[in-house]
């Protein structure tokens, strides 16, 4: 938990610049929702979101050091924060951190464990946090508890299905587990059958969904796969942020693989155990070694970058190129 209230810069103000950093979404964004609540208190609040890369750095500056016509209080966002990069974005940026208005509070967001050395240190020590992913045995708790405060039971098959088929972060956790539940039937344990059909029935087509028809090298089924999601108004960043969390595990199954390792709980380890997962990872295993994997991430990041600043080519097409990319990366293989 973080209280704004009580965390302090080391001259006894509050402290108006955060960093929240790390891979574990849910709890990020919930810290992020807390902080803007407590300084906000009863006030009317005016909130900005920007993606660093898609709006200019001077452009965030001039908006936060003027002020607001109509807002007692104002909080802006600047969610890929790891994105500022060039020295004099940094150097402008760092300057209005270093002097940040009372009425304003600014919270820099990323994925990643770390910005801008410039802009870390131009932020209060106490106001960095980095939240990781979540452990296995946390995991496994959150699950647990989720359903048990809901009505449910589950098992440990259950909830190993669970965590290898949604993403790991508790805001991918929650979102499942609650469309989980208007399904089951609270008067039998929910196993590990359960969970897989009902998560496949729940999610016609997801990026999960999307990476099968990547791992079995079907591009015509991918595209398909792609255009109902977009139909559907599923983000471009969240299918790419999925299918990142997929090229993740397989990087770490082809290192498994390369090892030599068969033991299943160390396939468990990674969050590879039930059939489909199996099915999924052996089939992209054939069709990509480790480098592949590391160039999926790369190529996923680019255009990750790229959906978010294209403010008018359409991201249909930037869409379909990603996945012809993915695909020609396959045939490089055994080059």
């Amino acid at each position: 938990m973080i209280n704004s209230h009580t965390a302090e810069t080391s001259t006894g103000r509050p402290v108006r610049i955060w960093i929240l950093l790390g891979p574990e979404i849910g709890e990020k964004e919930a810290a992020a929702r807390e902080i803007a609540e407590q300084f906000a208190g009863k006030a009317f609040v005016e909130k900005t979101t920007y993606y660093a890369g898609d709006t200019p750095v001077p452009q965030m500056v001039s908006a936060m050091r003027n002020g607001s016509l109509f807002a007692a209080k104002r909080i802006f966002f600047i969610k890929n924060a790891e994105a500022v990069k060039k020295k004099e974005d940094l150097d402008l940026l760092s300057s209005c951190m270093a002097s940040p208005q009372e009425d304003t509070v600014l919270i820099l967001m990323s994925e990643e464990n770390s910005i801008s050395k410039v802009l870390e240190k131009a932020a209060p020590p106490a106001s960095k946090r980095v939240f990781y992913e979540l452990s296995d045995s946390r995991k496994t708790e959150w699950v647990g508890a989720f359903f048990r405060n809901k009505g449910f039971r589950i098992g440990t098959g259950g909830i190993q299905t669970i965590l290898e088929l949604v993403e790991n972060n508790t805001q991918a956790l929650e979102r499942e587990c609650s469309r989980l539940t208007l399904f089951l039937d609270r008067q039998k344990e929910i196993s590990a059958d359960d969970a897989e059909k009902w998560l496949s029935h729940t999610r016609d087509e997801s990026a999960f969904t999307l990476f099968s028809r990547i791992a079995a090298g079907d591009l015509s089924r991918s595209l398909e796969s792609l255009r109902t999601l977009l139909g559907a108004k599923e983000s471009p960043q969240a299918i790419l942020a999925g299918l990142a969390w997929c090229f993740r595990k397989l990087r770490d199954y082809l290192t498994l693989e390369e090892s030599g390792v068969r033991d299943e709980w160390e396939y468990k380890k990674i969050g590879v155990s039930s059939p489909q997962a199996k099915r999924d990872y052996a089939a992209a295993g054939r069709r990509y070694n480790p480098e592949g994997a590391d160039s999926c991430l790369a190529l996923t990041a680019e255009y990750d970058a790229l959906v978010r600043s294209a403010s008018s080519f359409p991201e249909q097409i930037l869409m379909d190129q990603y996945l012809y990319k993915i695909h020609c990366l396959a045939a490089l293989k055994g080059r």
